[in-house]
């Protein structure tokens, strides 16, 4: 690492195995690194996609008591009327759009790249013709399914209803499970076939 305390490590990437013609871009969750994301999708990748997980920077986290984590903005608090960190929401997503335009720069079109994210994920309402997995485990004890529910009804008014699927895993905590990962891979592969 190097700059700033807001520098973050490179991205831990899953090269395509051939050519690649399309990229996922998965943002991890508070605490964590891209690193155990990107062997989940080593475990299920497809040959023409790249993975890239990037790591957030180290700040922080109100949540936390203050104690300094990967995070990609701060988190004041978990209830729904909680403050939100807008500043740093607005520099997670400037970060996040440079890598979808270096990607781009390396010859992968826009409408090939997906982002996805677990537990401080990404979403916005710019185009509203997106498809969007969403997936939630019912014994979540960091982030109820209820505000897992919320969110869905909220992704749905940003989007078209139709193009929003929510999934819930029985037993699975705030982590993932298999059946979850391939329910991805199937969300992948169906929205990023290959073209050559």
């Amino acid at each position: 690492m190097c700059g700033n305390n807001m520098s973050a490590p490179l991205p831990a990437v899953v090269p395509a195995a051939r050519k690649a013609t399309a990229a996922v871009i998965f943002l991890h969750g508070l605490g964590d690194t891209g690193h155990g994301w990107a062997e989940a999708f080593a475990g299920i990748r497809s040959s023409h996609i790249k993975y890239i997980c990037p790591h957030a920077p180290v700040m922080p986290v109100t949540l936390n008591m203050n104690m300094a984590m990967p995070s990609w903005f701060d988190i004041i608090g978990l209830s729904p009327d909680s403050h939100e960190d807008e500043s740093g929401i607005k520099q997670a997503a400037e970060s996040v759009k440079a890598l979808i335009e270096q990607e781009v720069k390396n010859g992968i079109p826009s409408n090939r790249i997906i982002l996805g994210g677990f537990s401080q994920g990404p979403i916005n309402s710019t185009n509203r013709d997106i498809s969007i997995l969403q997936c939630h485990g019912d014994c979540d004890p960091l982030v109820p399914l209820m505000f897992g529910s919320l969110t869905v009804e909220k992704l749905k008014s940003l989007v078209n209803p139709s193009n929003v699927t929510f999934k819930v895993y029985e037993g699975m905590m705030h982590s993932s499970c298999q059946q979850e990962m391939m329910d991805v891979k199937q969300f992948i592969d169906k929205l990023l076939p290959p073209i050559d």
